[in-house]
């Protein structure tokens, strides 16, 4: 099993666009098709499934953008994204854009041929969630990368005796195997590039015709036999007796040994998150501006209100909302923010534990270890359902964003451990059966609206939590629940802009004015 990082899977990546299973995930299988072409790139031909998520959504909601990106070897958080169509012409680059029948088992199925005057390779890939992708199949043949490793190619018509030589000449790789496409090549991963001297050898031999290398695109790799303590809620509860850890301990350990770096290392990447998001919250009080959206800055307003109390009084979560909704904000206006769980429901969890620790005075070491917390809750999701709302609707999102932040919320409060799981539990038993209906094909609203609702649920559950109420179901059956709640959601209510307020007659004149290039202001 492939485990979940708190930094790859759930609080991550950080990026610009509405979405990540569009912008960060097509951006990362960008990025490998430029290195897979050493980054000479002619023309592209790029073919999306009709009974897909992205035959609908991949131009308003940033797929084209972050392919665009990631074919000119940009990184996700690029402050040259929203012109990178523009760039693509700069360079030359042809694209053509297929709504074909391509018999994709998955709803974000990227289907790519890339060209130059030397060669064509073929990609076809996946989005899974939350920024996360799956390369599936290159050159015909059937891989599974996930961008969390160092791949090298080896394309040759003597795959065995290749095989032998790499054998002797780099005894400690994570996988080595023979790929039989069009044409054959040997796959080889590993926690860094073979040597160059090895590397030159390789080019040399009379057999091997190419030799190609992919970064990685995921800021955690995954090594060999790689382990972690536990992978349930139950099964950490289990490995934590006569332990007696903290929940933010276990979730420094479980990231510490899942990605092999030291307790430290986690830390310090947490704390560069927790400095982004307040980044965000600052940037949005101040105001966005940004031409392609529904929703202006809100969050000013409200700012304003609240601080001369004129809104109902509710200290704490008036300033969850107030962040949510700077957050939501800024990732409106293509500004960095940080998919946590994802993009579309940047602003819950974050907002919600960031509201929540100013609110209380608390220093920056413990917001650290509340992100922690709701990175740890957000694994168990990642392993055993989908942050996807084109497979699981918005109770993937929004509802996961919510459940993280609950137990998350409980740490910052005081409370204990069991009471952590128990908010967790009860906050995502509240989102079961969340629908994905973006209006104007936007990730903007009712977006801000469920991201505000997430966090307030969150707070609610905590509360509730925190007064011992009984959450009856384990986390772990709610979870899988969600899951299976998930596929029952028919694909029309699973951000494919075809149902629920999507298709209202209010949100088509809102899509048909912004397809005009109009600003929509909202009354």
């Amino acid at each position: 099993m492939n485990y979940p990082s708190i930094f790859n899977d759930v609080v991550g990546p950080v990026m610009r666009g509405p979405s990540s299973s569009h912008c960060a995930a097509s951006l990362r299988i960008g990025r490998i098709c430029h290195d897979l072409m050493g980054g000479r790139i002619s023309s592209i031909e790029i073919e999306f499934d009709p009974e897909g998520s992205l035959a609908t959504t991949h131009k308003e909601q940033g797929s084209d953008m972050g392919l665009f990106g990631g074919f000119l070897g940009w990184e996700a958080y690029d402050e040259r994204l929203v012109q990178a169509e523009q760039h693509m012409g700069a360079a030359g680059i042809q694209v053509t854009i297929s709504i074909r029948d391509i018999q994709a088992d998955h709803p974000n199925t990227y289907k790519i041929t890339l060209t130059n005057p030397w060669e064509t390779h073929q990609v076809t890939a996946i989005s899974t969630g939350g920024g996360m992708i799956e390369v599936i199949e290159i050159d015909g043949a059937a891989v599974s990368f996930a961008g969390d490793c160092y791949l090298t190619l080896i394309y040759t018509n003597d795959p065995a005796g290749t095989i032998n030589y790499l054998s002797h000449a780099l005894p400690e790789v994570d996988g080595l195997e023979i790929r039989t496409g069009e044409p054959s090549y040997i796959e080889l991963k590993a926690q860094q590039f073979p040597e160059e001297a090895v590397l030159g050898e390789l080019e040399q031999l009379e057999n091997v015709s190419q030799v190609k290398r992919i970064r990685p695109v995921l800021p955690v790799l995954t090594a060999k036999n790689q382990q972690v303590p536990f992978i349930t809620c139950e099964e950490m509860l289990a490995y934590n007796e006569g332990k007696d850890l903290s929940l933010w301990e276990l979730a420094l350990r479980y990231e510490s040994m899942r990605g092999n770096i030291s307790e430290q290392e986690v830390l310090d990447k947490m704390d560069d998150i927790r400095k982004i998001l307040k980044d965000a919250v600052s940037t949005g009080l101040k105001g966005t501006e940004y031409q392609d959206r529904i929703l202006g800055p809100q969050s000013v307003k409200f700012k304003s209100l609240m601080e001369s109390k004129k809104l109902v009084d509710g200290d704490v979560l008036n300033r969850i909302i107030m962040y949510v909704s700077a957050i939501m904000e800024v990732k409106s206006s293509m500004g960095v923010i940080v998919a946590a769980p994802t993009a579309g429901s940047c602003g819950a969890m974050p907002g919600a534990v960031l509201g929540v620790s100013d609110s209380l005075g608390l220093s920056e070491e413990e917001t650290v270890k509340a992100l922690l917390i709701a990175g740890l809750i957000g694994v168990f999701i990642a392993a055993h359902s989908t942050f996807a709302a084109e497979v699981g609707g918005c109770q993937a999102e929004c509802g996961s964003g919510s459940s993280m932040a609950a137990a998350a919320l409980v740490y910052l409060a005081g409370g204990q451990l069991p009471q952590s799981i128990s908010a967790a539990s009860m906050a995502l038993q509240s989102s079961l059966g969340m629908i994905c209906d973006p209006i104007g094909n936007r990730v903007e609203a009712p977006c801000l609206n469920k991201n505000v609702m997430a966090a307030s649920n969150a707070l609610s559950c905590a509360n509730m939590a925190l007064a011992d109420y009984d959450h009856l179901i384990p986390l772990d059956e709610v979870i899988e629940t969600m899951y299976e709640v998930g596929k029952s959601i028919p694909n029309t209510l699973r951000c494919t802009n075809l149902g629920g307020l999507s298709i209202t007659k209010a949100a088509k004149e809102i899509e048909r004015k912004l397809g005009q290039g109009q600003f929509y202001k909202s009354c």
